[in-house]
């Protein structure tokens, strides 16, 4: 396959035709957004009495979990957790706070967690565009904060992610991030003004790094804070640029990854690593990035390293974020695909959903 022409513009009029370029831009103004519908929304006295807390999610709506997590393993008396599923952990009690997260509302996995959390009698809430989870959430008069921004659930990220930092901050388990938010928004800002369409490929890193993936196995490496972003980078691959890509987190993947780049031979040159890097993270860690490239290097795998931006764990973590948002979208249109649909998941619901009925109707036949 030949590579689409990224500095032609009318490659992004012929494929990005429900506009995730600009849904990308956004970032900046949605963080903004969502901190400001934080702040002003209203939490029970009674939900920072908790024992650990725990993030119900899918996909793009999980993400928000993940982020968090690793922001503050640091600084958070109790334990932040994500699950993904339809069965809610037993350790969910009265001293758990429950954030059922999902953009549609809809989502069948997090919705039968949500439900077993009412059961367990944790203390829950729920962030949603509406759905069935803002219903089930109004009957049961558990708060819900209601965003309203029409994408993809991944593009909307900072819904998912800072509303419920600024819970914590509001709860008492994180320090004011505020400062932290307006550094990560002027970063954004200014990232993003290198990284669109405009700017010419020869001094557009995302562009570059998409021409790097193109045709090859992507893996991305993290560590620390960006363990997750590494994650997200991942699932932008996958669902952005509907290509193959895997993600390893240091130290771990020194641990056995490192042993796997022998075999099979011919994979070598198919494969492009990704490490994801930030300047606060311990020496040892950031020595294990150079033995590891050191380690590439003589197995012939070909490997950047990327270098978050700013002075605050947030605004390194949500600048490769962007990026990595970037690099995706630039993927999908070197293999000349829509970045926006994900037609294979939507079948997925679709069968899902044709199978239940079926069943259904088979167990009505047999009463």
């Amino acid at each position: 396959m030949v590579m689409a022409d990224l500095d032609n513009l009318e490659t992004y009029e012929t494929l990005d035709r429900q506009r995730m370029l600009d849904r990308i831009g956004e970032l900046p103004v949605l963080c903004e957004r969502a901190w400001e519908m934080a702040m002003n929304f209203s939490l029970p006295d009674h939900f920072s009495q908790v024992d650990r807390i725990v993030v119900l999610g899918m996909g793009g709506s999980a993400i928000g979990g993940d982020l968090l997590s690793t922001l503050a393993i640091s600084e958070c008396r109790v334990p932040v957790l994500v699950v993904r599923g339809y069965t809610l952990p037993a350790y969910v009690n009265d001293r758990t706070l429950v954030i059922a997260s999902s953009y549609s509302g809809n989502t069948e996995e997090t919705l039968a967690c949500f439900e077993q959390s009412l059961r367990a009698d944790a203390r829950v809430l729920a962030v949603t565009t509406g759905g069935r989870l803002r219903q089930a959430a109004e009957q049961q008069r558990t708060p819900v904060l209601l965003y309203d921004y029409k994408a993809q659930p991944r593009a909307a990220l900072p819904f998912s992610f800072l509303t419920v930092l600024c819970f914590m901050q509001k709860l008492g388990f994180v320090a004011d991030k505020s400062a932290d938010v307006r550094e990560t928004v002027g970063v954004l800002r200014q990232l993003s003004a290198t990284l669109d369409k405009s700017v010419p490929l020869v001094s557009n890193h995302a562009k570059q790094l998409a021409q790097e993936l193109f045709g090859r196995l992507a893996v991305i490496y993290g560590a620390g804070g960006v363990s997750e972003v590494a994650h997200r980078w991942k699932t932008q691959v996958n669902e952005n640029g509907k290509a193959w890509a895997f993600y390893e987190v240091f130290p771990e993947l020194n641990h056995n990854a490192v042993v796997g780049y022998q075999f099979p031979g011919e994979l070598a040159s198919r494969v492009q690593v990704l490490m994801l890097r930030t300047p606060d993270l311990p020496d040892p860690v950031k020595l294990r990035y150079e033995i590891t490239a050191r380690l590439l290097d003589r197995a012939g795998v070909a490997y950047r390293v990327i270098d978050g931006k700013g002075s605050t764990p947030l605004s390194q973590m949500m600048s490769l974020v962007m990026v990595g948002d970037y690099v995706s979208y630039y993927l999908a249109l070197l293999y000349r695909t829509d970045p926006t649909p994900v037609e294979a998941i939507d079948y997925l619901k679709d069968q899902l959903a044709h199978s239940r009925i079926r069943s259904n109707i088979k167990n009505q036949n047999a009463k």
